[in-house]
C-alpha cells in the first residue's frame, strides 16, 4: 500500500489471475475468480503533478447532474489552508461555509470525516477537495433530498452531522495501544516469487497501518500533529486522528449494489431504493459486463491468498511458474474478496489507497481496504451487483 494520492491516468488492458482463499492448498469452497492486470501496475505511485493534474476534475458532475454554479465563489471565500491542520483547537462540526470549490484545510478534513461517519465515504482523508469527496457530498444530499450542488452549505452539514451520530469532535486525540503500534513492519520485495516466501504480506511501516486505521493520508496525519514522524510512536503516545466511523449496518441491510464506471462509485442500496453506503472505486479499462450488467455476490473471502499465474497475465512470460502470495494489507487485492457471478471478476480492497478513484484497475472493483470491509459486512451471498455508465451507458438509477 502506497501513501500517496494518485489521480486518474490511462486505463490499464484487463488480464486475470487468481485469489485463493487458502493457500498453497485450496479448500473446498475456497474462491477461484478474479481479476487483476500485472502485477503492481494498477496500484503505481504518481508524481505531484501527475497527481494535481486529475484530482479535482469534476468526473462524474455530468452523471450525477450537480449545480457547480457557487463552487468558484465558495473557494474564494475560504483563506483556509493545510497548514492549519496542526494549529486547529475547533474540531467540532462547525464549518467554514459554503465549502466547495478548490479548497484544503481544516473545514475540508471536517466534512470528509463527517462524510466517512455517514457512510458517503470521500475515500482517504487528506484535507483537500477533490472528486471523491464531492461525489460523496453530492450523493448524500440527493439522499437527504437536499438540492444536489457538491457545495457543502450550513443546512447540508447539519443533516451530516445528525446522520453521523452527532459527533463532539470531528478530529480526536486517541491513546495508541500495544496493537496500534505492534510490527513487524517488513519491506516488501518487488519480485513476486520472493513476496510468495513471505508468511505475510503486511504493513511496511507504522505511518501505513495508522493510515489504514484511520482512513487517513499518512502525510496529512502528520499534518494534524505538527509535523510528527509517524514511525517513531509508541505504544502510550497520543495521536490526533479523523474521528471515523464504525460499520453503518448489519450483515443483509443491502439489498443491491450499483457501480458506475464512468464517475467511479459504489452504491449499497436498501430494498426501498435508499444508499445505505457510497463508496469511490476504480474499475479496468475492459470491463465489459454482459448488456443487462446484471451480476451477483457468489461468496466474500477476508484476507485472500493471491494465485499469480503468468499464463493469463497480459505482461508475463507464459513458461514461468505460479505462485501463491499470501495474505495482508499489501496483497494486490488486500483484506478481502468479494467474488462475482462473471467469472474472473469481483469486488476488493487495495494496496494503494491513494489511488481509489483516480487510478484505473485492471478490470476488477477496487476500494479502500475500509470500505471493502465495511462493505463485505453488509451483504450476503447472492447480493445482486448491476454495473452501469460503463463506457458511456448510463441512466437514472443511483
Amino acid at each position: 500500500m502506497r501513501p500517496l494520492s494518485l489521480l486518474l491516468i490511462p486505463l490499464l488492458s484487463l488480464a486475470a489471475c487468481q485469489t485463493d482463499g487458502d493457500a498453497p492448498s485450496q479448500t473446498s469452497g475456497a474462491p477461484s475468480s478474479d481479476t487483476i492486470s500485472t502485477l503492481g501496475d494498477d496500484d503505481r505511485d504518481l508524481s505531484a503533478d501527475e497527481l494535481e493534474a486529475g484530482r479535482y476534475a469534476g468526473r462524474g458532475r455530468d452523471l450525477t447532474g450537480i449545480d457547480t454554479t457557487g463552487q468558484a465563489e465558495a473557494a474564494r471565500s475560504n483563506p483556509e489552508t493545510l497548514a492549519q491542520l496542526g494549529t486547529e483547537t475547533d474540531w467540532s462540526s462547525r464549518l467554514h461555509v459554503p465549502l466547495g470549490g478548490d479548497v484544503e484545510g481544516p473545514s475540508v478534513a471536517k466534512l470528509q470525516a463527517l462524510l466517512d461517519r455517514a457512510g458517503f465515504s470521500p475515500g482517504q482523508i487528506d484535507g483537500r477537495w477533490g472528486d471523491n469527496t464531492e461525489l460523496a457530498l453530492t450523493w448524500f444530499q440527493k439522499s437527504a433530498g437536499l438540492q444536489a450542488t457538491g457545495i457543502a452549505n450550513q443546512e447540508t452539514v447539519r443533516a451530516l452531522a445528525q446522520r453521523s451520530g452527532d459527533p463532539a469532535e470531528l478530529v480526536t486525540t486517541v491513546t495508541l495501544s500495544a496493537d496500534d503500534v505492534a510490527g513487524p513492519f517488513p519491506a516488501i520485495p518487488s519480485d513476486v516469487y520472493e513476496r510468495a516466501k513471505m508468511d505475510s504480506l503486511g504493513y511496511e511501516s507504522l505511518a501505513e497501518k495508522l493510515g489504514e486505521q484511520f482512513h487517513a493520508k499518512p502525510e496529512f496525519l502528520s499534518q494534524l500533529n505538527d509535523g510528527l514522524d509517524l514511525d517513531g510512536l509508541s505504544a502510550g503516545d497520543e495521536l490526533r486522528v479523523p474521528n471515523v466511523r464504525q460499520p453503518q449496518a448489519p450483515s443483509g441491510a443491502v439489498s443491491r449494489i450499483v457501480i458506475s464506471g464512468d464517475a467511479g462509485y459504489l452504491h449499497a442500496l436498501a430494498a426501498n431504493g435508499d444508499i445505505v453506503f457510497h463508496a469511490p472505486v476504480t474499475i479496468g479499462s475492459s470491463y465489459d459486463p454482459s448488456p443487462d450488467g446484471e451480476f451477483t455476490v457468489t461468496s466474500v473471502t477476508r484476507d485472500p491468498w493471491w494465485h499469480y499465474q503468468p499464463s493469463i497475465l497480459a505482461s508475463v512470460p507464459d513458461d514461468l511458474p505460479d505462485a501463491q502470495l499470501p495474505p495482508g494489507p499489501n496483497n494486490s487485492v488486500g483484506r478481502v474478496w468479494m467474488a462475482l457471478s462473471k467469472e474472473h471478476y469481483g469486488i476488493h480492497g487495495t494496496k494503494a489507497p491513494g489511488t481509489i478513484g483516480y487510478a484505473s484497475s485492471a478490470g476488477c472493483v477496487r476500494l479502500t481496504n475500509w470500505d471493502a470491509l465495511a462493505l463485505a459486512g453488509m451483504i450476503e451471498d447472492g447480493t445482486p451487483v448491476r454495473f452501469r455508465d460503463i463506457t458511456g451507458r448510463g441512466d437514472s438509477e443511483a
